[in-house]
């Protein structure tokens, strides 16, 4: 009986390996793809909407509460069908243009497959949380078998991004329902740094305006210019 419990707690072990590391992989993949288009934008281009890029796998006491909270059965089958978010990759953009950029750039990407997108930017929740949330699925490709793992990518901006963080925060320290006034000061706290975004783009597409006039008018000699270089010729000439 013993010899029996120790094989399944070493396959339970194996299984458990092999499935945490598939969402290992699946986020050193999209990870990659993010890294490139980075370093493309940084080098190539004069612009580079993404700042920065964190990723995360959840523990696999995270997964199992998860697992409860749903009414799952613990089956790896089960927990893969079901839990989406067990691979994370969380992208910070610049501005909210860039977010559904970036989105659009990773959309095109032939081996990736988006499952979802809820766009709680155009529709925030009820707490004021505003992000892109895409579900996607990519290919991995183990010794034995091709598995399609899917990954949660959450985008957003910086001001989205400093609320969330903090919000999260605040919720762990006090893990019963917070009082009406709480709530309803970090929804206007949301409100406020959707307002700051809003207003660092047009500020942002201001800056692009005034510096496309300026590339223009550097194509072009003003009359006084024109001016000082005939006399420039006409003194040349008579040298």
């Amino acid at each position: 009986m013993d010899n029996v419990n120790l094989t399944d707690l070493k396959t339970f072990r194996e299984n458990l390996s092999r499935f945490m590391l598939s969402y290992k992989f699946a986020i050193k993949e999209i990870e990659t793809k993010i890294n490139i288009l980075n370093d493309e934008f940084k080098f190539i281009h004069e612009y580079n909407p993404i700042e920065h890029v964190s990723t995360r796998v959840k523990s696999p006491q995270s997964i199992l509460n998860k697992v409860l909270k749903k009414g799952l059965s613990p089956s790896f089958k089960e927990m893969k069908e079901n839990i989406r978010d067990i691979a994370g990759v969380r992208i910070t953009c610049s501005f909210i243009e860039d977010i559904y950029k970036v989105c659009d750039l990773i959309e095109s990407q032939h081996d990736i497959t988006v499952i979802e997108i809820k766009d709680y930017i155009k529709k925030p929740k009820p707490n004021g949380y505003q992000s892109l949330h895409l579900i996607v699925q990519v290919p991995i490709f183990m010794s034995d078998r091709i598995e399609n793992v899917c990954v949660e990518i959450q985008l957003r901006t910086i001001a989205m991004d400093f609320w969330a963080s903090l919000e999260h925060k605040i919720y762990y320290k006090y893990n019963k329902k917070i009082p009406k006034h709480i709530g309803d000061g970090l929804k206007e706290a949301a409100l406020q740094a959707a307002l700051l975004d809003r207003k660092m783009e047009q500020i942002n597409h201001e800056i692009n305006i005034l510096k496309e006039q300026d590339n223009k008018d550097d194509d072009y000699l003003t009359s006084e210019q024109i001016k000082k270089y005939l006399q420039f010729l006409s003194f040349s000439e008579t040298e």
